[in-house]
This record gives structure tokens, sequence and C-alpha cells, in this order.
């Protein structure tokens, strides 16, 4: 697991509590992989063990709120606070539903952080990553970083140039248009409920 820190240099503006963004992403990944080794099996057949560790070591340094916001594009400004909030929930619950098999099957071994570039003065980052699939094909994976009250926090995912903020905007831009926000939170709980549930059911 190569983890080039370049810390010092990402903390030059100073002025951001907790971790520079490298640092934060590579503390993150260590923690995630830390948990998994330490009962990989349990991981791997238990839905809601996985979306536990992701609550308690990623969703802290995830600013979904803002994450949220860019999908919604348009609509968040038309959407009322219980509508936002609904949303918001059911995303995040809804990603977690797609790809907590994916994450239960992480490895160190997986992941190399690229050298950080970048200015932090500008209260934007990218920390660049690669991750080697099983076949040997380097992806790059992107995770944007924004500065906040509480730290820095990743908004948005690219993977192979493809961001999930505005694939999911195109998506459910089209959806809200046809069917409305309302219909679109429901089914988001709806599939991220039937998820869990189908998860629980495999670990009993």
């Amino acid at each position: 697991m190569a983890l080039p820190l370049g810390a010092a240099a990402q903390q030059a503006s100073g002025t951001v509590p907790g971790p520079a963004p490298q640092e934060l992403i590579e503390e993150s990944a260590q923690a995630m992989l830390e948990a998994l080794d330490a009962d990989r099996e349990a991981y791997q057949k238990d839905a809601a063990k996985v979306r536990a560790l992701v609550d308690r070591v990623l969703l802290p340094h995830f600013d979904t709120d803002y994450s949220a916001m860019l999908v919604l594009g348009k609509h968040w400004r038309t959407a009322s606070p219980e509508q936002r909030k609904r949303f918001v929930e059911a995303f995040y619950q809804s990603l977690l539903s797609k790809y907590g098999a994916a994450l239960a099957s992480f490895t160190g071994e997986n992941l190399t952080m690229l050298p950080f570039r970048g200015d932090l003065a500008s209260g934007r980052a990218t920390v660049r990553t690669e991750v080697t699939t099983s076949d040997g094909t380097r992806v790059p994976v992107n995770y944007s970083m924004r500065a906040t009250q509480d730290g820095w926090k990743a908004w948005d995912v690219t993977i192979e140039g493809i961001s999930y903020v505005k694939n999911f905007r195109t998506d459910f831009g089209a959806e809200i248009d046809q069917r409305g926000l309302d219909a679109v939170i429901e089914r988001l709980e709806s599939e991220s409920g039937a998820a869990g549930e189908a998860g629980d059911a495999a670990a009993g």
C-alpha cells in the first residue's frame, strides 16, 4: 500500500482544523482496512455491519448535505427542509446499499495514494488515488474535497473521469421532472430499506 503523505505541504493554509486532505483520505482508508481485516468474513456477510463501519469511519468526513445539494441541482432550491433532509438520508443509504459489498472487499493492496497537487488556500482540493482491480487494471479514483469549519470533507468521487455527483444529478433530474421529488425520495427509501433487510436476513 503506497501512501506518500505530503501532509506538511498540504497544511500550508493552516486555517482548517484536522488532517489535510491527503492525510484524511489515507487515515480513513487505513481505519477501514484495519476494521475489515479484523473480521472480514463477518463484514462480507453482514450488510448492516458494513453500514455501521462506514457511519463510524467515513461519514464524519463526507459532506453529505453539500453533495446532495449538488445532486439535486435546481430541485434543491424548491425542496422543503423536510424533503431535503429525507433526500440526504435516502441518497446516502442508497449509496451504501449499492457499494457496501465492494467496500467489504477493500484491501490495502488495491489502493495507491498519488502525490498531492493543488493549493489548499483555495479551500478546495483533489486527492488522487489509483485502485488496482483483480485483473491488474489501474483505475483512477479522485476525491473532491472542500474546507469546512469542521475540517476537510469529501463531496464527490470521480472514477475513471466520471463524477458521481454529475452522474446522479443527470439521472435524478430526469426522474424528478417526470415523477416529482417525493416519488424519487420514496423510491430511494424503499430500495435502501429492502437492501438492508435482505442483508440482515442473510447475516442471520
